[in-house]
């Protein structure tokens, strides 16, 4: 388990003030140079009518797991400039993981890949989703 550090308490702190995050019920569990993991237990109200996780929702774990590794290169005053995203496969299970890298920065941008994970009930991890993303300072 990663120790509960202050700037993984910080990050979570950001996180919580995000209503939507809050709605969602997401979490940060890595927040480190270069690399932050965003995670969300998978509901019933998360998923579209084939029983699947909405791809809105990831969508918006890759969005924020993006702009949080970029946060640690650029600092915590950022926004997401653009990102793309590449469904691979349906999430089920009973959470998702969502596992950003920053690629590239530089002073007022930051280029950043996710891959988002559906976890099963017994830890196994599906790649359901990859993202790629740009970050940009908001100053």
């Amino acid at each position: 388990m990663t120790p509960f550090t202050p700037e993984l308490r910080f990050a979570q702190k950001v996180l919580d003030d995000q209503p939507f995050s809050v709605l969602v019920g997401a979490r940060v569990e890595v927040f480190e140079p270069g690399r932050a993991v965003l995670a969300l237990d998978i509901r019933d109200d998360l998923k579209q009518q084939n029983g699947f996780v909405h791809g809105g929702v990831l969508a918006y774990a890759a969005d924020n797991a993006l702009t949080f590794a970029a946060g640690t290169a650029l600092g915590p005053d950022v926004l997401t400039g653009g990102l793309t995203i590449s469904y691979v496969r349906p999430a089920t299970g009973v959470a998702l993981s969502a596992e950003a890298t920053v690629v590239s920065s530089g002073r007022r941008q930051a280029i950043c890949r996710c891959e988002i994970f559906a976890v099963a009930a017994d830890g196994t991890r599906t790649l359901c989703a990859v993202a790629q993303g740009t970050v940009l300072t908001a100053g």
